[in-house]
């Protein structure tokens, strides 16, 4: 009799803390689990990843000389939930104990905690050690401030990590954050390298058919499916970025095209929290980067913040204030989501282009997300649960963790300011001013009432208005009510008719 040792899907790290101090007898356990594909209806792209990727970490773990069990999703007596599998483990194995690392999302932390009594036998939750800071440490940090704010956060851990600091302790280039350089329009005829991309081998093949026939009624497309699923493919794309990539990445972070999904971008985070790369590795190899003359510094900074800062900051922020944090509303949006993002049918050229950039990628960058998909559902009103299960479903990198602060607190401003010191709401003029979207669209970004306005100028006047009592007490939200008071009373009453009109011809209103 041995310890059964659990490996979750999204930790497929060979050195996790749950294989800590390997004894012989011990067991490592990996399930593929309905449930675990169905909470919500997710990506079958995503699905097809995670499944893939499990099954390459389990061979690798096999070869590396531990002892695997590994339940496939379509196995007979499958029992479908991740408890199950665990206690048909439990008596298969005849284990004395279960030892377990730390799961990404609450609602499994909190069905972990009863696991003991119900398998009858110890269960050890062990620390997630793939990130720089711990629920504790940030715990830490937390306590006393009114107010959280990322950079504040960010410096304690960059001056921790040593990362871009001088010998003397201090930042190298001279401030902590080159943000206001990273916000460049693209240049039209600026060329952006390809992600390095694989084609699927035998065993993703088979997966691929196994999501279809189970999971081809989800949102998305499965194929063609081009994402690495070991750890020495995943290491291959970010030293492809690190080449190709990252010497343009800070200047146009913020850009978007359309048909060009990837830009300058790594698209590395799925790989980043599944467990296939390190954190502090990738944050390094960059640093490394701008060490040898190859990346100008606010590439280097603006990647690493990314990293140990909002990546950090937003782990810390969710399980600090989870379950509650969850169901906070600051801003009462009770709307209905729009079926758009979940069709892609729209005239709205920016939200057509993301939303099908989504479908057939499972992938969006952080303001393709936050500055047209999120900031409409913003503006619309629409209640935070309906948004935030929706990015959870959709994108190949989203585990709660990280998604559910991402979107409640950045692009929602559900928590009142929590996480975000102001709502990140937007007219089309700066989707206009960061993409091409515009150029091709019905709409005019440049018109705010009447035929061929930009809805999202009437909703962003609508939407400071309605919120007034709540946001305008806000000192960064004073230069956008100072603009809302220029308006002409009827000027803005037209807008605010035609921003309800078009919340009821989408369905918006509950």
């Amino acid at each position: 009799m041995g310890a059964l040792r659990l490996v979750l899907g999204d930790q497929l790290d060979p050195g996790l803390s749950a294989l800590d101090a390997w004894a012989p007898g011990d067991v490592v356990l990996m399930a593929e689990v309905a449930a675990e594909a169905t909470y919500v209806p997710h990506h079958p792209k995503k699905i097809a990843f995670v499944l893939s990727a499990m099954r390459h970490h389990a061979a690798a773990l096999a070869a590396a000389g531990f002892a695997v069990d590994h339940v496939r999703l379509d196995d007979p007596g499958n029992s479908g939930s991740l408890r199950g599998e665990v206690a048909r483990a439990v008596r298969r194995h005849g284990a004395h104990r279960v030892i377990a690392t730390e799961p990404g999302e609450w609602r499994l932390a909190a069905d972990m905690a009863g696991w003991a009594e119900r398998l009858g036998v110890p269960v050890e939750v062990r620390p997630d050690r793939r990130f720089l800071c711990s629920q504790e440490e940030f715990a830490r940090w937390a306590e006393g401030r009114r107010q959280f704010r990322m950079e504040h956060f960010y410096r304690t851990m960059r001056r921790r990590t040593g990362l871009l600091m001088t010998p003397t302790g201090e930042p190298e280039g001279g401030t902590w954050n080159f943000d206001a350089d990273n916000r460049k329009p693209l240049p039209r005829d600026a060329a952006a390298p390809e992600p390095l991309r694989f084609a699927p081998d035998r065993e993703t093949w088979a997966v691929l058919a196994l999501v279809s026939r189970r999971f081809g009624s989800h949102f998305g497309d499965a194929e063609p499916f081009w994402f690495a699923v070991t750890r020495g493919d995943a290491e291959r794309v970010f030293a492809h970025f690190l080449a190709t990539a990252l010497p343009r990445f800070g200047d146009h972070q913020d850009a978007m095209r359309a048909g060009a999904p990837t830009l300058f971008h790594s698209v590395c985070s799925l790989y980043l929290n599944v467990g296939l790369l390190d954190p502090l590795a990738m944050c390094r190899a960059v640093e490394a980067e701008w060490r040898a003359g190859r990346a100008p510094i606010n590439a280097a900074e603006g990647f690493i913040r990314q990293i140990i800062g909002w990546r950090e900051y937003m782990r810390g922020v969710y399980w600090l204030g989870m379950p509650d944090y969850a169901a906070s509303n600051a801003l009462e949006a009770e709307g209905r989501l729009p079926a758009l993002y979940w069709t892609g049918d729209t005239d709205l050229r920016c939200l057509a282009e993301c939303i099908g950039q989504t479908r057939r990628e499972a992938y969006a960058h952080h303001i393709q997300r936050l500055m047209v998909t999120g900031n409409f559902a913003l503006l619309l009103g629409v209640e935070p649960r309906a948004v935030e299960e929706w990015y959870l479903a959709v994108y190949a990198d989203a585990f709660e963790w990280v998604e559910l602060p991402n979107t409640h607190g950045m692009a929602l401003f559900a928590d009142g300011g929590r996480l975000a010191s102001k709502p990140y709401a937007a007219s089309g003029r700066y989707i206009d001013r960061m993409s091409d979207y515009c150029g091709a669209c019905r709409y005019d970004p440049g018109r705010a009432e009447g035929e061929g306005a930009c809805p999202f100028n009437f909703l962003y006047w609508d939407f400071l208005a309605r919120q007034r009592a709540r946001l305008a007490g806000n000192p960064r939200m004073a230069m956008p009510y100072r603009n809302l008071d220029r308006l002409a009373p009827g000027r803005l009453a037209t807008m605010r008719r035609q921003a309800a009109d078009f919340r009821r011809r989408l369905g918006v209103e509950p």
